[in-house]
């Protein structure tokens, strides 16, 4: 679990809501028989992404990926392994590498910022798409929440984070930097 919570600052400097993704590896997180596992992910690419980490959003893994594959292998990588995007702050391209995303929906995307909550997504893309493919959009993006003042539902939200967790969040509130983060949170979560 710490290396989840070591992965999330370091790709969104915040906590965030995200969306169910779990078909959908994190090129911070995976390992590098998960990745090799990917079409057009060679075992040197594998190695390659590793060395590389962390990627602090999708331009990021997107430059790297040019170096060895075209637009449309990396397409199909990106349906099974993506830097989750920030809702309030990716950018037009970053948007238009979620899978299926176009230039109209990039648009509504961009219409509904900022975005507090995933339940806000959910409100507003809903609006253009049906359930299941809400649910495939969220694989793909996040929603920052500050832990100072976050309601218990919104830090419940984090994967990983349950009612024992949520309590020591909320125990050392304020928190004024990572360092501090780490110190009184690595406690209670293995690396």
């Amino acid at each position: 679990m710490a290396s989840f919570f070591l992965a999330l600052c370091l790709s969104t400097s915040a906590f965030s809501q995200v969306g169910n993704n779990s078909s959908v590896l994190n090129p911070n997180l995976a390992a590098e028989a998960e990745l090799a596992a990917i079409p057009h992910i060679s075992t040197a690419l594998a190695k390659t992404i590793i060395e590389n980490r962390p990627y602090l959003n999708m331009t990021d893994f997107n430059t790297l990926l040019a170096k060895t594959l075209n637009d449309d292998q990396a397409g199909e990588v990106y349906i099974t392994l993506f830097v989750p995007i920030n809702l309030n702050i990716a950018t037009d391209e970053e948007i238009l590498m979620v899978p299926g995303v176009g230039n109209k929906m990039r648009h509504e995307f961009d219409e509904y910022r900022p975005y507090r909550a995933l339940t806000q997504f959910r409100r507003e893309i809903g609006k253009y798409v049906d359930d299941e493919e809400l649910a495939r959009l969220e694989k793909y993006v996040f929603v920052p929440i500050n832990l100072n003042d976050a309601s218990d539902e919104a830090i419940q939200s984090i994967p990983g984070v349950g009612s024992r967790m949520l309590r020591e969040f909320k125990e050392y509130r304020l928190y004024t930097n990572i360092v501090q983060f780490r110190k009184e949170i690595g406690k209670y979560v293995d690396d």
